[in-house]
């Protein structure tokens, strides 16, 4: 097997992954979206991000969830948090955990960042419960 051979099967179990915790169809509008400039950022995350760190053994998906949302946070993110609070309730992330995750953030990042994200979380939450009930 050479290099760009494990590069591939990276980045395929990557796009499994990236689909199994975003959803099929957000990913792929995502990917569809993309243009030549943005194709190497796009198959970077793909590959190391969703592929090489998000199936380590040494976390599982709830609890690699909950730390995005706390990085996210963090950083003030809200685009992507928005879409790794989705994520994160696929993984069992409980709306309960999502909050106290937040919570903790506003100790340890500052309020108005875990104030932001409360409001994003909270739209993103809703938004699922009205979609689940149609």
């Amino acid at each position: 097997m050479n290099h760009n051979d494990t590069h591939a099967i990276t980045y395929e179990e990557g796009l499994a992954t990236r689909k199994e915790v975003l959803g099929a169809a957000h990913v792929d509008r995502s990917l569809s979206q993309v243009s030549e400039f943005s194709r190497p950022i796009q198959e970077l995350v793909t590959e190391y991000c969703w592929g090489a760190v998000w199936n380590r053994e040494g976390l599982d998906r709830r609890s690699r969830s909950m730390i995005n949302l706390a990085m996210l946070t963090a950083l003030n993110r809200s685009h992507e948090l928005a879409v790794h609070v989705k994520g994160a309730v696929t993984n069992g992330v409980t709306e309960q955990e999502i909050q106290e995750v937040l919570m903790q953030t506003a100790i340890y990042v500052g309020v108005p960042a875990a104030l932001e994200s409360f409001r994003v979380a909270e739209k993103v939450l809703s938004g699922m419960k009205v979609d689940t009930t149609s």
